[in-house]
């Protein structure tokens, strides 16, 4: 089975053209810029008609109007072959794909470590848009990823963790048994300049 990752496109996912064929295209947050009702629904109209079998999204800092809205009430705009998981997740022909949401609110709440740790133990693919720290996670010499997220991904052992956010840290880290992948599309200037990452699974 073919992924492919993005991320971080802000508002500009119909600037991506020729996008690689794939069987799932999963995108690890940042949908929007501003966060808006209408940027979100302008991207569903987008991803629901692209030629994949299999769609898979969550959201992100920058995707205000998506906080605390469970995946009920997004998941009837969506195509049947089309996913929004928030912290939840989705099995497509045996894998198993976790998604975990990242919002300032929880993180000052204490509600983001509730959310890491709902991770379930048998997690195959992986998706938050937050990093785990110290892996692609690096802007100007600081590391902006969580710790805690790292701590259980060593417990869990996902075969793929997919994220952005940090638009900087664009690319793919291998590790014993976990394939990290940065899939931020933008650069720090919300300019389109990396490639969508594809992998095989």
């Amino acid at each position: 089975m073919t992924i492919l990752h993005i991320s971080d496109t802000h508002s500009l996912h119909r600037q991506l053209n020729n996008l690689p064929a794939a069987d799932i295209i999963v995108h690890s947050g940042d949908v929007s810029y501003a966060g808006t009702g209408k940027e979100v629904m302008d991207f569903v109209e987008w991803i629901g008609v692209l030629d994949y079998q299999y769609k898979i999204f969550i959201a992100g800092n920058h995707d205000y109007c998506l906080e605390g809205k469970g995946k009920e009430k997004i998941q009837r705009f969506l195509p049947e072959n089309c996913f929004y998981i928030y912290n939840s997740g989705v099995k497509i022909e045996g894998l198993k794909f976790w998604g975990t949401p990242f919002f300032f609110s929880d993180d000052v709440s204490g509600q983001y470590l509730n959310m890491i740790a709902q991770i379930p133990a048998d997690t195959d693919v992986l998706i938050s848009h937050r990093p785990p720290h110290g892996i692609l996670d690096n802007a100007n010499n600081i590391s902006y990823g969580c710790p805690d997220l790292l701590q259980k991904i060593l417990e869990v052992r996902p075969r793929y963790h997919l994220f952005g956010h940090i638009h900087d840290a664009y690319g793919i880290e291998e590790s014993k048994y976990t394939t990290f992948a940065n899939a931020a599309l933008v650069d720090e200037n919300y300019r389109l300049l990396n490639n969508p990452i594809v992998f095989d699974i």
